[in-house]
């Protein structure tokens, strides 16, 4: 019983924790302002796949005294070693994660639990209506960082805890057989991404490789073999070198779409009758200003006007410069993805500072 509480409950706890994480990810990916629903999503995908990587594996392994971590993370040359040390002392957690979060994470995927939970509060206890509209998208920023992450530990597990790879291989298995049933038969696109996880996923994968490499260094250090080190060091430069050519190669080709891609695209919504829908759609996909007048955009006859009144003395000392007519519709600015912000004050503000700039350049010139 106790080594069933030591081994496995410390997994499902920390399990429960990221339950928690994509969600606040999200958030924080809608704080930063994308207008669209796909760059929220990458954004998400990349800080919840840096939060697991930093709080699964290194503060596991890291785990400890933490005067000793940091005299340990203070000397930069003992670093592998210290993962060579740390990494099999935790071989017995990351096989249980990849039990409790790997495996159980699967069959939660092929029952999907939520939806069923969902499902039965808003039919039964809500009374409300099934939506036939509602269409499950797949949670990149959920299933992406927690694959790439099992990929880490099988990279560097291999060498000091080789036992966990029949554990990943089965996963893998498992992952692909489910994952593309569920593409097939219960997720729907609802848009293309381009191709603009493959970096992520590529990036994740070259510092798993190098990691890996950095931990070989060090068991060859501990095991007092300078010539199997000193072949390890070449091998490290070797790969970032290659991680350079495909970033300067490569790279650039997920910054923009092939014009002859969208050509198809384009060409494929018309023959199929769908411009009409997507123009429709449009509004709720990019949540963009629906007033985008600056503060310079202010018409010049109204400057003409206001400057030929305060030549002639016509106008009124006391009432203020620029002030619009009563009747102008005021447009109602809100910020794309934060509701109740004051843009609407900040850009009357914006364009009285610049009326006021304008004529106070007039009054020089003249």
């Amino acid at each position: 019983m106790t080594q069933l509480v030591t081994g496995y409950l410390p997994s499902v706890i920390l399990q429960i924790f990221l339950y928690t994480v994509p969600p606040t990810m999200m958030m924080f990916a809608t704080l930063e302002g994308p207008i669209s629903h796909s760059e929220r999503k990458k954004s998400a995908c990349c800080k919840v796949l840096y939060f697991t990587i930093w709080n699964v594996f290194f503060v596991n392994v890291l785990s400890g005294s933490a005067i000793n971590q940091l005299n340990a993370l203070s000397r930069p040359k003992d670093i592998p070693m210290e993962l060579a040390r740390a990494i099999p002392l935790q071989a017995t957690f990351f096989t249980t994660y990849v039990l409790t979060s790997g495996w159980a994470s699967l069959s939660s995927e092929v029952m999907q639990l939520f939806g069923l939970i969902w499902n039965f509060v808003r039919k039964y206890i809500l009374r409300m209506k099934e939506d036939s509209d509602f269409i499950l998208s797949f949670p990149y920023h959920t299933e992406l960082p927690k694959v790439l992450l099992f990929g880490l530990l099988g990279f560097t597990c291999s060498v000091l805890a080789p036992l966990i790879l029949p554990f990943l291989l089965l996963y893998f298995f498992l992952a692909y057989i489910v994952y593309r049933n569920q593409f097939i038969n219960v997720y729907c696109t609802r848009y293309d991404t381009g191709g603009l996880y493959w970096p992520i996923a590529y990036n994740a994968t070259i510092f798993s490789l190098v990691l890996t490499q950095i931990i070989c260094l060090g068991v060859f250090g501990l095991k007092e073999s300078p010539v199997a080190a000193g072949f390890t060091v070449p091998l490290i430069i070797i790969t970032l070198l290659f991680n350079q050519y495909c970033r300067m190669r490569l790279l650039p080709l997920f910054g923009t779409f092939p014009a002859q891609v969208l050509i198809d695209m384009d060409r494929e919504d018309e023959q199929s009758g769908r411009m009409d829908e997507i123009h429709e759609g449009l509004h709720a996909a990019y949540c963009q200003s629906t007033d985008t007048e600056s503060a310079d955009d202010i018409s010049l006859e109204r400057v003409q006007a206001i400057s030929t009144t305060d030549e002639d003395g016509s106008g009124s000392s006391g009432e203020p410069r620029g002030k619009e007519s009563v009747g102008q519709p005021v447009s109602d600015l809100s910020h794309p993805t934060l509701k109740g912000l004051p843009v609407e004050r900040l850009r009357r503000a914006v364009r009285s500072l610049g009326f006021m700039i304008r004529l106070q350049k007039r009054g020089v010139s003249a």
